[in-house]
């Protein structure tokens, strides 16, 4: 950069000592909407220093996803979309226009001094801005870069943009779920959250943190490809395995497991229970705590048999919980170690006491001890609690889903040594 606002830059610090399993691991995170972003939440959640980049005056594409949106301090409601809080939490949000050469440099010298980029962008759209895997490890060999794409970079779907809806289609995965053609409500379904992207942010820690691991022994950092198609193949699973080994095309069954029964809903006398029986030890105890013989049938006394007779076996099942209303099916079959359980909304997932004992509902505040600055009429955020529980190392609480260009000016100042006359000359450009 050739401006006097901004000068040569500095060796960044290292991260601040924390006690997360990744405290020692600087993340530079320029993915935006969900699959990128829940992958480099876990690293934040596991104690990674994360610092999101986003576009000035617009941010991440899921600020603006709403409603629902957030409400203010004062109660009433805000622009600011809920969506975005579900994947950014323990980072700190930079507001870096990237499309400029004086951000482009800005963005290269955080990551000349990170340990992992993760980035969405189609494929070779950074590679215009300097920004590509390419142009980056030259400046730092040492880097783990994640490029998060619909279809890859290889193929001849690699350029076209990849949503998760798309991928669920085109990928078998609507094709068995929903109810059957012929049946009420009947046809391909979607599922309820955009489970692609989210399997996909998984496979992305998963490799972010094997090539980490292989940096240990070569010193070096290297290129991770990461498709949602790729992914959506790879967890159709035991669904998929019937096809590639049996050549056997699932259909859509609804609430029915395809190789295991009883394993469903089930309507009861005050509304409806899950039934989860997964062995014939499980169907024997059922039958026993109902008062009735059908585990002594051999129709019915094996998983096999049972899969065979499904209609038969589903039909009396049927009639035999509707006697009976799902609290009373509920506190009967676990007191006989049979999986069974009520079908909640999210609201009474939220209200169980065992969700509530370990503690899925985390309560942050953005401007913790301080005045939020004006403008800014967030300051509670309200997420889900990481899953990722480690006895020693366990996730750590630091930052709030934050504000939008938030922590610009500390990541700035701090980082790369810029001063307050700098900063405006910056944001005067329209840079920051």
């Amino acid at each position: 950069m050739t401006d006097s606002a901004t000068p040569s830059f500095p060796e960044l610090p290292s991260p601040s000592p924390r006690t997360g399993a990744l405290s020692h691991l600087r993340v530079l995170d320029l993915s935006r909407v969900l699959a990128g972003p829940w992958s480099t939440q876990n690293l934040a959640d596991m104690g990674a220093d994360v610092i999101k980049i986003e576009k000035p005056g617009e941010g991440d594409d899921t600020r603006h996803w709403g409603p629902p949106f957030l409400s203010g301090e004062d109660g009433t409601p805000t622009r600011q979309a809920s969506y975005f809080t579900a994947a950014n939490r323990n980072k700190r949000s930079v507001t870096v226009d990237m499309s400029t050469p004086e951000g482009q440099e800005l963005i290269r010298e955080l990551a000349r001094h990170s340990d992992v980029v993760v980035e969405n962008f189609k494929t070779g759209g950074l590679k215009r801005y300097g920004l590509d895997y390419e142009s980056l490890s030259a400046i730092n060999p040492r880097l783990v870069y994640c490029s998060v794409t619909g279809f890859g970079h290889t193929g001849p779907y690699a350029p076209r943009p990849g949503y998760d809806l798309l991928i669920q289609a085109m990928s078998g995965l609507m094709s068995i779920t929903g109810h059957a053609d012929g049946e009420p409500g009947g046809g391909p379904m979607k599922v309820g959250v955009a489970v692609i992207d989210l399997f996909t942010g998984m496979y992305a820690t998963t490799a972010i943190l094997g090539a980490l691991e292989a940096r240990h022994f070569t010193g070096r950092g290297q290129h991770i490809d990461i498709a949602l198609l790729d992914v959506a193949m790879a967890v159709l699973a035991n669904q998929g395995a019937g096809f590639l080994n049996a050549d056997d095309v699932p259909r859509r069954q609804g609430n029915i497991h395809p190789s295991v029964v009883p394993y469903q809903d089930f309507p009861t006398a005050d509304g409806n229970m899950l039934l989860a029986i997964g062995n014939d030890g499980q169907f024997a105890r059922f039958c026993d705590a109902a008062g009735v013989a059908w585990a002594r049938d051999e129709r019915y006394a094996t998983n096999t048999g049972r899969v065979n007779n499904r209609k038969t076996l589903i039909a009396m099942l049927t009639e035999l919980a509707r006697t009976r209303t799902t609290a009373e099916w509920v506190s009967l079959l676990e007191a006989n170690s049979v999986p069974c359980g009520p079908i909640n909304n999210i609201a009474q997932a939220y209200g169980d006491p065992h969700v509530q004992s370990r503690g899925l509902r985390v309560e942050q505040e953005r401007y913790p001890g301080a005045t939020p600055p004006a403008g800014q009429n967030v300051n509670r955020v309200v997420t889900a609690a990481s899953p990722l529980r480690l006895s020693e190392t366990p996730p750590t609480l630091r930052y709030a889903p934050p504000a939008l260009g938030q922590h610009t000016e500390e990541v700035l100042r701090d980082y790369l040594k810029l001063d307050p006359q700098q900063l405006e000359a910056l944001r005067a450009k329209g840079v920051v």
